[in-house]
């Protein structure tokens, strides 16, 4: 008898693991993952778009036109612009950066010799918007640059850029 009991018991307890797994299978399948709810940002106002695309016009724009003032605007007091540059013989990569204070000081030595009109390319794309923070492509002239945008004190500034240079055409 007792050993009827006690495969009664461990059959008792196999259907209850059994109903608990399947129970909780059901409602995890019910439910989005938290991977599926990362990957679907938050819908952006038109406002905070429009904001950010701006925000990327000043920074280009005020390149191009040697515009000091638009590029300091844009730019996050510790913004860091960085391109991975490739020595060709070695092959051995190094990061070169640049700050907010060397960009526009650049920017402020390009006044007396803005870039012509017709050599402007400024094309801005708003990847994703999540929050506070975003992630915009703009193709200039002679390169690319993928910015880090973020809401700072109620303004979309930028505060990361990653940069390659197109390829020389020949």
């Amino acid at each position: 008898m007792k050993v009827q009991s006690r495969l009664f018991m461990f059959l008792v307890l196999c259907a209850a693991m059994f109903a608990v797994t399947f129970e909780a299978r059901a409602q995890q399948s019910s439910q989005p993952s938290p991977t599926d709810t990362a990957a679907k940002p938050a819908k952006a106002s038109e406002a905070d778009l429009a904001a950010i695309k701006q925000t990327a016009l000043d920074y280009i724009e005020g390149y191009y036109e040697g515009n000091a003032e638009r590029m300091e605007r844009a730019l996050h007091p510790e913004l860091a612009k960085r391109i991975v540059r490739t020595d060709p013989n070695s092959g051995r990569s190094r990061l070169d950066q640049m700050s907010a204070m060397t960009l526009t000081q650049g920017t402020r030595a390009r006044a007396s010799s803005p870039t012509p009109k017709e050599k402007r390319q400024n094309d801005v794309t708003v990847l994703d918007v999540f929050e506070n923070a975003a992630s915009v492509k703009i193709v200039a002239t002679d390169w690319i640059d993928y910015l880090h945008v973020a809401k700072f004190n109620g303004r979309w500034v930028i505060v990361n850029v990653l940069w390659e240079l197109k390829p020389q055409q020949k």
